[in-house]
């Protein structure tokens, strides 16, 4: 997975664990595309320092997912869903019962995440 794209489903999953001023430095390198140097400035610390804070809570959120796998389950999910949608269409075109117990057996799949 595209690290940005990894670090926005941890914090959207995660970052209210973080602290206020944590959340906001994150924010702004993830999603407001901030420079270190940028954000170093509007906070008055170092770059250095907002480096070392933007890692830590990288290691902060992976530790959260390592525990709790929410961002596994969720990705998981989406992909049953999607797959029992699937069969779902080809069901109604098909009219095959084979494809109604896959998308069962696959609901079931989900029920047990």
């Amino acid at each position: 997975m595209e690290k940005i794209v990894r670090q926005g489903l941890l914090y959207d999953f995660y970052g209210e664990l973080l602290t206020e001023h944590q959340r906001r430095i994150y924010e702004d390198v993830v999603f407001n595309d901030l420079s270190l140097s940028e954000i170093a400035q509007e906070q008055g610390i170092s770059r250095q320092g907002v480096h070392d804070l933007v890692r830590r809570c990288d290691r902060i959120l992976e530790g959260y997912e390592e525990k709790l796998h929410l961002v596994e389950k969720f990705r998981l999910t989406k992909e049953l869903a999607g797959r029992i949608q699937e069969l779902l269409d080809r069901y109604q075109r098909e009219k095959e019962d084979m494809l109604l117990q896959q998308a069962r057996d696959m609901a079931g799949r989900i029920v047990d995440i």
